[in-house]
């Protein structure tokens, strides 16, 4: 059995049609240079969760996540997590075959893997050259760092404009947008119209548990007390030499 057949076994991927009709399946990819925040994108979306070390994803990783729509629709995204440096590799068109969505994201704050989208754009095009091309969307990630924002609002429309790519601002820190973003997705694909109030109520932010001690002058001065006490106990200790 080849790599490609074990994935798709497990993903339940097969050359039958004996899926049922009313369970839907979508193969949605991510693309883009490592360190712009691919996999914690995909684990706030379907694990709610954000780590706060990086690990770099090697090759391939998949998720699978199920969704209930408007009308009854249950639709089932196999989400896969392309490794940035796969763009040298023999195999990323193979992971890129039959994808139904690509989502090509981004670091607000790095320009540079804005601008080699481009690459992951072209390589997509030249995949799917002669087929129906899959629906495509560009996604800004680490809105929470708006303040040191590389690439312009107007280059990020741009881009999606002259490509005809869905464009979305997340936040996988935050997870600001994130399930948002991928119900619209598994909304069109499916055929189901959304109104404007489902979209908003999937726009789920979770708030940092941040506690700024520069600023809080309470926890400052409670933090130098404890430290004082410890200090005043050390200096009471004798040493008794027999």
């Amino acid at each position: 059995m080849t790599d490609m057949e074990e994935i798709k076994k497990q993903v339940g991927q097969s050359d039958s049609d004996d899926d049922e009709p009313e369970n839907l399946q979508y193969k949605v990819i991510l693309l883009g240079n490592g360190t712009v925040g691919k996999t914690s994108i995909i684990n706030r979306f379907c694990e709610d969760y954000f780590a706060k070390t990086y690990k770099q994803t090697i090759g391939v990783d998949f998720y699978v996540k199920r969704l209930e729509l408007p009308d009854n629709i249950f639709t089932a995204l196999q989400v896969w997590d392309i490794g940035g440096q796969s763009i040298f590799s023999k195999m990323v068109t193979t992971y890129i075959y039959e994808a139904n969505a690509v989502i090509f994201a981004y670091d607000i704050t790095n320009h540079q893997s804005f601008a080699d989208l481009e690459d992951w754009h072209q390589l997509v095009l030249k995949t799917f050259e002669g087929k129906e091309p899959p629906l495509m969307a560009l996604m800004g990630n680490k809105i929470d760092l708006n303040h040191m924002q590389a690439v312009k609002q107007e280059e990020h429309e741009q881009f999606a404009e002259e490509n005809r790519l869905y464009n979305f601002y997340v936040s996988a820190k935050t997870g600001d947008q994130i399930e948002a973003c991928f119900y619209k997705i598994a909304a069109d694909l499916s055929g189901v119209k959304l109104s404007k109030e489902m979209i908003e109520s999937q726009q789920k932010a979770v708030k940092p548990n941040i506690i700024d001690y520069m600023n809080n002058e309470a926890e400052l001065e409670k933090a130098e007390e404890e430290q004082q006490k410890k200090t005043k106990k050390k200096g009471k200790k004798t040493c008794a030499i027999f």
